[in-house]
């Protein structure tokens, strides 16, 4: 018994040894080498980016050829060692806001940020408009031998 669970676990620590040796220490991705670190970092700084192309997915997320340009250059960026605001503020730079996943709150994105409300307030207004034309139509008054008559007629 005692040698069945010593070779079971020898196997397992053998296992584990192989798969710990097959872990890379750098990655090939994008064309450029990395720790896996650096990659780590780099898809966090791609899910901060928005694709040109698909325009509702992150840079990491994306298939589109630009967003594969966009990934080598934050890769080669990182590899270099520039820090992760030197990386963003060179896209934003060279891309423009829109490249931004999430734009700061600026004069440039006022109307993106507050377009929501302003399409609020807008079918309010026109909500409003649209019940005060439609006033309930204003009946005379009857006369006491239409209301007889009524009377007649309902009972």
């Amino acid at each position: 018994m005692k040698r069945v669970l010593i070779l079971c676990f020898l196997g397992l620590a053998v296992t584990f040894a192989i798969a710990a040796a097959d872990t890379p220490v750098t990655i090939l991705r994008d064309g450029v080498t990395l720790t896996i670190a650096q990659e780590k970092r780099a898809e966090h700084i791609g899910n901060k980016l928005r694709c040109l192309v698909c325009q509702n997915e992150t840079v990491e997320n994306s298939q589109a050829g630009l967003a594969k340009q966009f990934r080598g250059i934050i890769r080669r960026r990182v590899v270099r060692g520039e820090t992760n605001t030197q990386i963003v503020d060179f896209m934003v730079h060279r891309y423009g806001i829109f490249v931004l996943l999430k734009p700061p709150l600026i004069p440039l994105t006022w109307l993106l940020w507050f377009s929501p409300v302003i399409a609020l307030l807008a079918g309010l207004m026109v909500v409003l408009i649209a019940r005060r034309r439609r006033a309930p139509p204003s009946l005379p008054g009857l006369s006491e031998a239409e209301r007889d008559r009524l009377k007649d007629i309902l009972s």
